[in-house]
């Protein structure tokens, strides 16, 4: 699985965490006012799933490539020009890397792109999914066979398709606040799949006992970082 954050930004993380604490009741204080902002974004992603082509299904994929070490809105900007320029179905790696504005390591996540695009046009991405019988089943299989995906792209990708309310994303937002709330007792440079299937037992386990499902609770630490519900 690809490093989550560089050993420099895992010891920042690390003394910001040691600085500060969150407990349950200041968390639900933030998630009362936008509860319903959350599950209405959480119903959005659930449409996709019901509604959507595979086309649209892939277009999420590729958001999900390029968000390692990237900003989200970044990423989305990136998803939508390729698609106003129908590079995303027909552009070479050189084109959809210059359309890679403001991400990092654009050059090798265009070859990912291609990759999983040719990946997908032998066998349908709908269908290929539909076959597991679990979401941790399909994040299993993605991560195994996608190139650019580790367990938390996956995951992001089956949550915003409506498959993985239930997978835990833990990019370095969500793990800094898990380790604020005492969930972990500090944030990982580098988790490897051991650590990381660790802590989405522990993040589960926590959702339960907050009373907040594993779905919004990402979307409420996230929410938290940047001041907003988004992918």
């Amino acid at each position: 699985m690809p490093a989550e954050f560089d050993d420099e930004a895992g010891r920042s993380e690390s003394r910001e965490v040691k600085a500060s604490t969150l407990s349950l009741p200041q968390l639900l204080v933030i998630y009362d006012p936008v509860k319903e902002q959350i599950r209405a974004r959480l119903g959005e992603f659930r449409q996709i799933w019901e509604s959507a082509s595979d086309e649209e299904l892939f277009r999420e994929l590729v958001f999900c490539l390029l968000t390692p070490q990237s900003k989200a809105k970044t990423c989305w900007k990136a998803v939508q020009r390729l698609t106003r320029k129908c590079m995303i179905n027909e552009g070479e790696p050189c084109q959809i890397q210059e359309e890679l504005i403001g991400v990092r390591f654009n050059q090798r996540k265009a070859e990912y792109i291609c990759l999983a695009r040719s990946m997908f046009c032998e066998r349908p991405l709908r269908a290929t999914l539909a076959r597991f019988p679990s979401h941790f089943a399909a994040r299993e299989w993605l991560v195994a066979n996608v190139k650019g995906l580790g367990y938390k792209e996956a995951s992001h990708f089956l949550r915003n398709i409506g498959l993985g309310e239930d997978l835990a994303i833990l990019d370095r937002h969500i793990l800094k606040n898990l380790a604020l709330l005492g969930v972990i007792d500090e944030v990982p440079s580098s988790p490897t799949k051991r650590v990381y299937l660790e802590i989405e037992r522990k993040m589960t386990a926590f959702s339960k006992q907050a009373g907040i499902p594993m779905g919004e609770l990402d979307l409420l630490l996230w929410y938290k970082e940047a001041g907003e519900v988004f992918k």
